[in-house]
């Protein structure tokens, strides 16, 4: 309860329900009796046209914010503070939706397929692992797997793999693993 409007709501609900006194309940919610007391300015009809035009822009025009709801207003003829305009709308409830994630594109073809292995050595993964050993130094694994028959075909340790390190482990360099390519 942050604005004395609730307080006041909340105070009205502690008298009548529970029936204890005006000073208790104020002293309970945290309101001076003086602002219970006093009544609740009526709101201008000018507000009650801007909170509808907001209302509408909100709804008509979810994705966009109080910034651009001000541009609009201004143009149509409201002449208006940004940061009274602000205020109405976070008055309102009005929110604009947290900014979309946009989605990871996937490896493959320009439409979205993935290629998938037909044979043996068509087509190989290659993952890297990280590790430490008890004195806290680190390790670098590369694992080389075949997709279509799942088979680990190398696994090359070292502290450090560069970039100009040579992308082929010994052991594929036999005849029988060299990777077919599709012409």
């Amino acid at each position: 309860m942050v604005t004395p409007d609730r307080r006041r709501r909340a105070l009205v609900v502690l008298v009548g329900r529970f029936g204890v006194s005006e000073r208790r309940a104020c002293r309970v919610v945290g309101q001076h009796r003086s602002t219970q007391r006093r009544p609740v300015r009526p709101m201008p009809v000018a507000d009650e046209k801007l909170r509808r035009r907001l209302r509408y822009f909100a709804h008509h025009h979810p994705r966009l914010g109080w910034r651009k709801a001000h541009d609009v207003v201004r143009r149509e003829g409201f002449v208006v503070n940004h940061k009274r305009l602000r205020r109405l709308w976070r008055d309102e409830g009005l929110r604009r939706p947290p900014p979309r994630k946009n989605k990871k594109r996937r490896p493959g073809t320009s439409d979205g397929s993935l290629l998938r292995a037909e044979s043996q050595n068509h087509v190989w993964a290659l993952d890297f692992q990280f590790d430490e050993t008890a004195d806290q130094r680190r390790l670098k694994l590369l694992n080389i797997v075949d997709e279509h028959t799942r088979e680990a075909l190398a696994m090359d340790v070292d502290r450090s793999m560069g970039a100009d390190a040579d992308p082929l482990h010994p052991t594929l360099r036999r005849k029988d693993l060299t990777p077919v390519r599709n012409s």
